[in-house]
């Protein structure tokens, strides 16, 4: 058994053209924020205590508002109580 290498073969010139093309930077690229804004935002991971989950927040620098929460409030309590599975339904539509 020899080890060989397996010849390269010429990149098709569409794709040779997508490789070739500038990427952009993130800023430009972002999209705006529901509220139809671009905000300061700022990710902040904690340790759930009651669950030992991590929760993930995304807030407003400026107003310390919370934009969105993973796992939101309502699974976090479900998590808590006794009688919680994971795969359990739940109905999120607070």
């Amino acid at each position: 058994m020899s080890n060989s290498i397996a010849p390269i073969r010429n990149v098709p010139e569409p794709v040779a053209a997508m490789i070739s093309q500038p990427v952009q930077p993130v800023a430009e690229t972002q999209a705006p924020t529901p509220k139809g804004q671009n905000a300061d935002l700022r990710l902040v991971i904690e340790e759930d205590e009651a669950t030992g989950a991590f929760v993930y927040k995304t807030l407003d620098r400026r107003t310390g508002e919370v934009i969105q929460q993973l796992p939101r409030e309502s699974v976090l309590k479900a998590m808590s109580s006794e009688d919680y599975s994971p795969g359990m339904v739940l109905n999120t539509r607070d």
